[in-house]
């Protein structure tokens, strides 16, 4: 699985941005999907995942009620919509996908296969 993520960019906070995350080389749909984001400095965190159906969303406190994550996977796509942005969103966003458990879905070693990142700036 090769994933690329894109629609990163410089934004005022309050603004909103959406992400994608295409899958190439082999279909999306029997795995789960994450991302996560790493700010300047600090350890890769979690930001939301969904799982291989789309039937269980789960987001990281920080962002829940601004962002919202869909997966499209007759378009090998996955979406992450992200409003009222504020400047701890800074980070650089990469998008995940494998076989991995609910139980785990939060923890960055149990994905097989990564983006490249995207790089989110949000200006106060």
């Amino acid at each position: 699985v090769q994933l690329q993520a894109s629609g990163g960019g410089l934004v005022q906070a309050g603004d909103s941005l959406k992400l994608s995350c295409t899958s190439s080389g082999r279909a999306f749909s029997p795995y789960a999907v994450a991302w996560f984001r790493q700010a300047p400095g600090k350890a890769r965190e979690f930001v939301v995942a969904v799982t291989w159906s789309g039937s269980h969303t789960y987001y990281a406190d920080s962002v829940m009620g601004r962002f919202t994550l869909s997966r499209d996977n007759a378009k090998n796509t996955v979406y992450l919509q992200m409003n009222s942005l504020k400047p701890e969103d800074t980070a650089v966003y990469y998008c995940a996908a494998g076989r991995i458990t609910t139980a785990t879905m939060r923890d960055s070693n149990q994905y097989e296969w990564w983006g490249q990142g995207t790089l989110v700036t949000v200006s106060s």
